[in-house]
């Protein structure tokens, strides 16, 4: 459970640990995590106490090792250095860095709770998989295109295709997503994951920047979220996970400003740390959205650094993040 984080109505604690920023905004994203998490947590561990081995695909570059599960919906749930520690959380098919987008309510039920329209990348939150249509992976670089499932429902998504473009570029983890609406229902505006990013629980702290002044090395802010989840701005762009040694992940959403986040602490395998850059638009038929993700690993200088570089190349070749 994320709840989802990605839903306009909030991001969850999905799936165990992440909510969804898809009904009005963080004040439904908690309340529906709090009402949720006990019995959706229930659901999830009967699930995975008979889940099959999950089906790992991975490149590596010599620098990062990243792997994504074919057997849900290609999602990226691995993401090491050289010495091979894996620093993303995927405790259920909620819980990765992927795709989730919402609508409006459906009829569907998340345990006792009314939800709505949400097709998620990984799967639905019994832990039944999305289906992966085509997949390559070769060298650096990894493709998947994938047919999401309803969270709450488990419904197929016919009428909704998700796409990803990985590359591995030295240091960095490149990844251009894709959505496709083909449905003939026009939604209202909602929030949307651009993605849904979980990171394992001993990343505690999160940096980002917030002031007035970005892309000048000016103070940074660091803060321990609570539960359920709290608004961020990120002024730059990106924010970072770290743990106690100031060691650990950097994400760069050049398309947004707005993240939800939190950080879970339940027990049982369940903890993990999330936060997922935001964008408010209205799924209506044929709408198609694109943006870029990296993934920066390293200690905290370096990965500002880097994502500083990025930011410069983005600028200096599309025009966008000015």
């Amino acid at each position: 459970l994320i709840l989802r984080a990605g839903c306009p109505l909030a991001p969850q604690a999905r799936r165990l640990c992440h909510v969804p920023a898809c009904a009005t905004r963080e004040n439904n994203f908690a309340r529906l995590n709090q009402r949720l998490f006990i019995a959706l947590a229930a659901l999830t561990f009967t699930h995975l106490a008979h889940a099959a081995p999950p089906e790992w695909v991975y490149v590596e570059n010599g620098t990062l090792k990243l792997g994504v599960r074919k057997d849900a919906g290609a999602c990226v749930g691995f993401l090491a250095g050289p010495d091979g520690r894996n620093v993303l959380n995927s405790f259920d098919h909620g819980r990765f860095v992927q795709q989730s987008f919402y609508g409006d309510s459906d009829g569907s039920m998340w345990g006792k709770e009314p939800w709505r329209y949400n097709p998620v990348q990984g799967g639905d939150y019994h832990g039944h998989a999305a289906t992966v249509l085509e997949f390559k992976a070769e060298g650096v670089k990894l493709y998947a295109k994938t047919q999401p499932r309803q969270w709450a429902s488990g419904a197929d998504v016919p009428e909704m295709v998700m796409e990803e473009w990985i590359t591995l570029e030295a240091d960095a983890a490149h990844i251009h997503y894709k959505m496709t609406y083909s449905g003939q229902q026009s939604h209202k505006e909602r929030d949307h994951e651009i993605p849904a990013i979980f990171v394992e629980p001993e990343f505690d702290t999160m940096v980002l920047y917030d002031g007035a002044a970005p892309w000048t090395n000016a103070p940074l802010t660091r803060r321990q979220p609570g539960f359920p989840n709290e608004s961020a701005k990120l002024t730059e762009n990106w924010a970072a996970w770290v743990d106690a040694k100031n060691w650990g992940l950097g994400a760069y959403v050049p398309a947004t400003t707005r993240a939800t986040c939190y950080r879970y602490r339940g027990g049982g395998g369940s903890d993990c740390s999330y936060h997922a850059p935001i964008i408010h638009f209205a799924l209506t038929p044929g709408k198609v959205f694109e943006y870029d993700v990296w993934l920066v690993l390293g200690p905290l200088e370096k990965i500002r650094a880097r994502i500083a570089e990025i930011h410069q190349q983005t600028v200096l070749t599309t025009g966008a993040g000015k």
